[in-house]
Protein backbone atom coordinates (compact mmCIF):
# COMPACT_ATOMS: atom_id res chain seq x y z
CA UNK A 1 0.00 0.00 0.00
CA UNK A 2 3.02 2.41 0.86
CA UNK A 3 4.62 1.42 -2.73
CA UNK A 4 1.34 2.32 -4.12
CA UNK A 5 0.76 5.34 -2.06
CA UNK A 6 3.81 7.06 -3.44
CA UNK A 7 3.57 5.98 -6.82
CA UNK A 8 0.53 7.80 -7.12
CA UNK A 9 0.97 10.86 -4.66
CA UNK A 10 4.52 11.44 -4.15
CA UNK A 11 6.29 12.12 -8.11
CA UNK A 12 7.24 15.20 -6.73
CA UNK A 13 6.41 18.53 -9.48
CA UNK A 14 5.91 17.75 -13.06
CA UNK A 15 8.76 17.98 -15.24
CA UNK A 16 9.41 21.65 -16.13
CA UNK A 17 8.41 23.08 -19.66
CA UNK A 18 10.99 24.23 -21.83
CA UNK A 19 11.74 28.05 -22.00
CA UNK A 20 12.43 29.89 -25.41
CA UNK A 21 13.01 33.39 -25.36
CA UNK A 22 11.94 34.84 -28.33
CA UNK A 23 11.81 38.52 -30.39
CA UNK A 24 8.51 39.84 -31.78
CA UNK A 25 8.79 42.60 -34.76
CA UNK A 26 6.77 44.20 -36.83
CA UNK A 27 5.87 47.65 -38.12
CA UNK A 28 3.28 49.79 -35.47
CA UNK A 29 0.07 49.37 -36.01
CA UNK A 30 0.26 45.44 -37.24
CA UNK A 31 -1.29 44.04 -34.04
CA UNK A 32 1.89 42.64 -31.94
CA UNK A 33 0.65 44.01 -28.63
CA UNK A 34 -2.70 43.09 -29.62
CA UNK A 35 -2.29 39.94 -30.48
CA UNK A 36 0.27 39.20 -27.48
CA UNK A 37 -2.75 40.19 -24.92
CA UNK A 38 -5.09 37.76 -26.17
CA UNK A 39 -2.56 35.38 -26.61
CA UNK A 40 -1.71 35.89 -22.36
CA UNK A 41 -5.41 36.18 -21.82
CA UNK A 42 -5.34 40.11 -21.15
CA UNK A 43 -7.98 42.28 -22.73
CA UNK A 44 -6.70 43.72 -25.87
CA UNK A 45 -9.16 46.84 -25.61
CA UNK A 46 -7.06 49.37 -23.87
CA UNK A 47 -3.28 48.64 -25.71
CA UNK A 48 -1.31 51.24 -26.69
CA UNK A 49 1.89 51.40 -29.11
CA UNK A 50 4.63 50.10 -27.62
CA UNK A 51 7.84 52.60 -27.02
CA UNK A 52 10.58 51.04 -27.14
CA UNK A 53 10.16 47.35 -26.02
CA UNK A 54 8.15 45.12 -23.77
CA UNK A 55 8.53 41.66 -22.47
CA UNK A 56 5.87 38.77 -22.26
CA UNK A 57 6.04 35.54 -20.74
CA UNK A 58 3.65 33.38 -22.95
CA UNK A 59 2.29 30.12 -21.55
CA UNK A 60 1.09 27.37 -23.30
CA UNK A 61 1.09 23.93 -22.74
CA UNK A 62 4.33 22.42 -23.69
CA UNK A 63 6.69 25.48 -23.72
CA UNK A 64 7.16 29.00 -22.00
CA UNK A 65 7.37 31.83 -24.47
CA UNK A 66 9.27 35.10 -23.33
CA UNK A 67 8.66 37.04 -25.79
CA UNK A 68 10.51 40.52 -26.03
CA UNK A 69 7.93 42.87 -28.63
CA UNK A 70 9.74 45.31 -29.83
CA UNK A 71 7.80 48.52 -30.69
CA UNK A 72 7.64 48.92 -34.53
CA UNK A 73 7.87 53.37 -35.07
CA UNK A 74 10.31 54.57 -37.51
CA UNK A 75 12.37 55.98 -34.31
CA UNK A 76 12.68 52.68 -32.97
CA UNK A 77 13.28 50.04 -35.88
CA UNK A 78 16.78 51.17 -36.34
CA UNK A 79 17.76 49.76 -32.68
CA UNK A 80 15.98 46.46 -32.93
CA UNK A 81 19.17 44.98 -33.59
CA UNK A 82 20.09 45.55 -30.84
CA UNK A 83 17.93 43.31 -28.87
CA UNK A 84 17.98 40.64 -31.18
CA UNK A 85 21.34 38.85 -28.93
CA UNK A 86 19.75 35.55 -27.12
CA UNK A 87 17.23 34.99 -29.11
CA UNK A 88 16.07 31.75 -29.97
CA UNK A 89 13.16 32.40 -32.57
CA UNK A 90 11.55 35.64 -34.36
CA UNK A 91 8.32 36.10 -34.27
CA UNK A 92 7.68 38.69 -37.66
CA UNK A 93 3.99 41.00 -37.35
CA UNK A 94 2.45 42.39 -40.65
CA UNK A 95 -0.77 43.82 -40.77
CA UNK A 96 -1.98 42.22 -44.18
CA UNK A 97 -4.66 44.62 -44.82
CA UNK A 98 -2.01 47.55 -45.09
CA UNK A 99 -1.39 50.52 -47.68
CA UNK A 100 1.35 49.63 -50.38
CA UNK A 101 3.81 51.61 -49.28
CA UNK A 102 3.90 49.77 -45.34
CA UNK A 103 3.81 46.59 -47.42
CA UNK A 104 6.71 47.46 -48.73
CA UNK A 105 8.37 49.14 -45.29
CA UNK A 106 7.66 45.70 -43.99
CA UNK A 107 8.97 43.54 -46.65
CA UNK A 108 12.14 45.16 -46.08
CA UNK A 109 11.92 44.77 -42.47
CA UNK A 110 11.42 41.30 -42.88
CA UNK A 111 14.14 40.61 -45.41
CA UNK A 112 16.60 42.73 -43.24
CA UNK A 113 16.03 40.52 -40.26
CA UNK A 114 15.90 37.42 -42.40
CA UNK A 115 19.18 38.27 -43.35
CA UNK A 116 20.64 39.35 -40.01
CA UNK A 117 23.96 37.50 -38.52
CA UNK A 118 22.05 36.92 -35.45
CA UNK A 119 18.50 35.80 -36.61
CA UNK A 120 18.89 33.99 -40.38
CA UNK A 121 19.71 30.42 -38.36
CA UNK A 122 16.21 30.32 -36.21
CA UNK A 123 12.98 29.85 -36.89
CA UNK A 124 10.58 32.30 -37.72
CA UNK A 125 7.06 32.95 -37.37
CA UNK A 126 5.32 35.18 -39.94
CA UNK A 127 1.69 36.25 -39.18
CA UNK A 128 -0.06 37.94 -41.87
CA UNK A 129 -2.50 39.46 -38.99
CA UNK A 130 -5.84 41.53 -39.88
CA UNK A 131 -7.41 38.57 -42.04
CA UNK A 132 -10.37 39.98 -40.55
CA UNK A 133 -10.32 43.36 -42.66
CA UNK A 134 -11.54 43.35 -46.41
CA UNK A 135 -8.07 44.77 -47.88
CA UNK A 136 -6.24 42.12 -45.86
CA UNK A 137 -4.25 39.95 -48.55
CA UNK A 138 -4.22 36.15 -48.42
CA UNK A 139 -1.23 34.23 -47.29
CA UNK A 140 -0.56 33.26 -50.89
CA UNK A 141 -0.33 37.31 -51.90
CA UNK A 142 1.57 38.18 -48.91
CA UNK A 143 4.09 34.90 -49.69
CA UNK A 144 4.56 36.40 -53.59
CA UNK A 145 5.11 40.33 -52.71
CA UNK A 146 7.27 39.04 -49.58
CA UNK A 147 9.16 37.18 -52.00
CA UNK A 148 9.47 34.39 -49.13
CA UNK A 149 10.31 31.02 -51.74
CA UNK A 150 13.39 32.58 -52.75
CA UNK A 151 14.17 34.79 -49.56
CA UNK A 152 13.63 31.79 -46.90
CA UNK A 153 15.18 29.22 -48.74
CA UNK A 154 17.01 26.64 -46.21
CA UNK A 155 15.85 28.36 -43.08
CA UNK A 156 12.73 27.32 -41.06
CA UNK A 157 9.80 29.66 -41.32
CA UNK A 158 5.72 29.40 -40.92
CA UNK A 159 3.34 32.15 -42.57
CA UNK A 160 0.33 32.29 -40.99
CA UNK A 161 -2.98 34.04 -41.34
CA UNK A 162 -4.59 35.75 -38.05
CA UNK A 163 -6.55 37.79 -36.22
CA UNK A 164 -8.02 38.73 -33.20
CA UNK A 165 -11.14 36.75 -33.53
CA UNK A 166 -9.56 33.13 -34.24
CA UNK A 167 -7.07 32.48 -31.36
CA UNK A 168 -7.32 28.88 -32.90
CA UNK A 169 -5.24 29.79 -35.21
CA UNK A 170 -3.51 31.85 -33.08
CA UNK A 171 -2.38 29.17 -30.78
CA UNK A 172 -2.04 26.59 -33.55
CA UNK A 173 0.86 29.10 -34.96
CA UNK A 174 2.58 29.25 -32.00
CA UNK A 175 2.60 25.31 -31.49
CA UNK A 176 4.16 24.86 -34.92
CA UNK A 177 6.90 27.65 -33.98
CA UNK A 178 7.60 25.42 -30.87
CA UNK A 179 8.12 22.75 -32.90
CA UNK A 180 10.87 24.18 -34.81
CA UNK A 181 11.89 25.41 -31.43
CA UNK A 182 12.05 22.23 -29.99
CA UNK A 183 13.61 20.24 -33.30
CA UNK A 184 16.47 22.84 -33.53
CA UNK A 185 16.99 22.42 -29.39
CA UNK A 186 17.19 18.33 -30.52
CA UNK A 187 19.60 19.61 -33.25
CA UNK A 188 21.83 21.54 -31.12
CA UNK A 189 21.85 18.28 -28.73
CA UNK A 190 23.03 15.88 -31.19
CA UNK A 191 25.71 18.23 -32.37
Amino acid sequence: FVKCFRALCCKGPPPARPEYDLVCIGLTGSGKTSLLSKLCSESPDNVVSTTGFSIKAVPFQNAILNIKELGGADNIRKYWSRYYQGSQGVIFVLDSASSEDDLETARNELHSALQHPQLCTLPFLILANHQDKPAARSVQEVKKYFELEPLARGKRWILQPCSLDDMEALKDSFSQLINLLEEKDHEAVRM
